[in-house]
């Protein structure tokens, strides 16, 4: 599909399949928008708190974790927005599991490590999508990422009583390259869904990744992060390699606990990291 084709997005097919699942469901299409997250935030601060699948063409003011900018051409990328209320015990691991449901959405069965086609789409916590191997391809490479928000309900006294206290708005935007971009000014090498399915698209990514999304954030809510815990692990790209944290100390990865903290074995022994605003990249390659 060319950047400048029409888009033909699944509205009307996604909204048959997710409004049994959270009656009330809306899908909206807008060409352009500043960022699907912030747009959805604004609405349940101001008390529209129903479920809606946001999706943008563009983006303006598109934003990643850490306050990254996120934006792309027509066409070049998925920007969606998925909001609803939620109401989980723990809240802990929501990111990790909302990035095995799209992984799996995208590539069910994925390939051994160092296949060369096609390429494997695995999990960097706490919320980007990488690509490895791939044909012609070496690395890693950044598929896209995740941004989860919660927002205080803000509606009638009535209406707000009827939601368990720990009911909150979540908003679950995701990003993901669709048409190979360039990496002039970029630390990584982004990857497309073009290397791992010639032809996939963004609207077809979709639908794939939408309702089995939305009974992932309802399974969540009874169960949590746990029984997502080994699937997760069979796409962990940092499982077993030495990382470097935004503190500066350096150890190894060794996969996630059941409340989804990435597990470090550092000089200080092994560390259960959770905060979100620790940064987590694998340490560069020691000289032979």
């Amino acid at each position: 599909m060319s950047a400048t084709s029409p888009i033909r997005w699944p509205a009307e097919a996604i909204w048959e399949a997710v409004s049994p699942l959270l009656p009330g469901f809306t899908v909206e299409v807008l060409p352009t928008i500043d960022s699907t997250n912030t747009e959805l935030m604004r609405r349940a601060r101001a008390g529209q708190c129903e479920p809606t699948l946001l999706v943008a063409e563009q983006q303006t003011a598109g934003r990643g974790r850490l306050g990254r900018v996120w934006q792309s051409d027509v066409g070049a990328s998925l920007m969606m927005s998925l909001g609803l209320p939620l109401a989980p015990a723990d809240w802990s691991g929501l990111s990790l599991a909302v990035g095995v449901s799209v992984a799996e959405s995208l590539q069910p069965v994925p390939p051994p490590p160092g296949v060369e086609q096609p390429a494997r789409v695995g999990l960097k916590w706490p919320n980007d999508l990488w690509l490895g191997g791939g044909s012609g391809m070496a690395g890693d490479r950044k598929l896209g990422g995740i941004l989860v928000e919660t927002a205080s309900f803000v509606a009638p006294q009535e209406a707000a009583a009827a939601r368990p206290a720990s009911a909150r708005y979540v908003v679950v935007g995701i990003g993901i390259n669709v048409l190979p971009r360039s990496p002039e000014g970029l630390s990584m090498a982004p990857g497309s869904l073009q290397e791992v399915e010639p032809g996939l698209d963004a609207p077809t990514a979709l639908l794939r990744i939408v309702p089995p999304l939305v009974a992932m954030l309802q399974s969540f809510e009874g169960y949590g992060f746990a029984p997502m815990q080994a699937r997760f692990a069979s796409r962990d790209v940092l499982q077993g390699r030495a990382v470097t944290l935004s503190d500066g100390q350096a150890g190894m990865a060794h996969g996630v606990a059941e409340d989804g903290a990435l597990l470090v074995h550092t000089a200080q022994g092994m560390q259960a990291i959770t905060s979100s605003e620790i940064s987590v990249r694998p340490a560069a390659a020691r000289p032979a």
